[in-house]
């Protein structure tokens, strides 16, 4: 009983460094939220203290910004998975061991220079004198793709690309490679293969990376802001609007616990039922 009284003390020893970082900087900042939420806009703008719901009462007013956000974060990882798995299936399968480490550091610098100038440079690209004019040289013209949802979606895969590869190689990597080999000898065609065998064990992998790029894009600010050019509003625009510009506070601390909520209730559902297959498609393998 000593014994393990001992090892609980060592054990809450520990923790007690990332427990006391995690309550001071996510537990408190977010209860300090939550308070405001609930008061009222000062005369000067700012918080006043208060207790009243008309701030969540008024968020479909933000309705667009929620609509845009919700509909284009969830795409936009799709389109990042779907671009990123073959990758990383190149990369752990078909690519000889020693060049894997390089083509991954090829893959991961675009991070080594600023967001900002990423997104300026595309931009450049898909502006007017960009793809719309070389289009216009093949007689396809009246192509639009600055400051559309297009573009937001071409930023997104272009943007979180790096994000999303290496999780899907790591579990692509630690595959069998006899299963496979086990799948073809059984008549299974590649198509059946890939579905039954290789994407399933490969979840892990997409679902750590959707759920990083996921919640980046749900609260991202300046991919919106610069290739949408403010017309594809997300819910992080619309927060540096309600904080910085009309300075209300309380209005805007609401819109951020939605968004908190929503974040956390999708990617709940989203690993329950990632997981769930995983397991059952592990079960049928064995």
């Amino acid at each position: 009983m000593t014994d393990a009284r001992h090892s609980r003390w060592i054990t809450a020893a520990l923790l007690a460094p990332a427990g006391v970082i995690f309550v001071f900087l996510l537990i408190l900042p977010l209860v300090v939220v939550l308070v405001y939420s609930f008061g009222i806009r000062g005369p000067a703008g700012g918080y006043e203290a208060a207790f009243t719901f008309d701030n969540y009462v008024n968020l479909p007013a933000r309705g667009k910004a929620f609509f845009n956000t919700l509909t284009l974060a969830p795409l936009g990882t799709l389109l990042t998975a779907i671009v990123a798995f073959p990758v990383a299936y190149f990369l752990a399968i078909k690519t000889d061991p020693k060049w894997r480490v390089t083509l991954l550091v090829l893959i991961m610098a675009p991070f080594w220079t600023s967001q900002l100038l990423r997104y300026y440079a595309w931009i450049m690209l898909l502006g007017s004198k960009g793809i719309p004019s070389w289009l216009a040289y093949i007689g396809i013209t009246d192509v639009r793709l600055i400051n559309t949802p297009t573009a937001v979606l071409i930023g997104a895969v272009y943007g979180f690309l790096p994000l999303m590869v290496p999780p899907i190689y790591v579990s692509l990597e630690k595959l069998d490679k006899r299963l496979l080999e086990a799948s073809a000898d059984l008549g299974a065609t590649p198509v059946r293969t890939f579905f039954q065998v290789t994407l399933p064990l490969a979840l892990p992998g997409v679902a750590t990376g959707s759920m990083l790029v996921f919640i980046l894009l749900m609260g991202d600010y300046i991919l919106p802001q610069y290739l949408g050019g403010g017309k594809v509003f997300f819910i992080g625009n619309a927060l540096v609007d309600l904080f910085l510009q009309s300075r209300n506070w309380p209005y805007g601390a609401a819109v951020s616990v939605a968004l908190v909520l929503i974040m956390f209730l999708t990617i709940t559902l989203y690993m329950r039922l990632v997981l769930a297959r995983t397991d059952k498609r592990r079960a049928a393998l064995v």
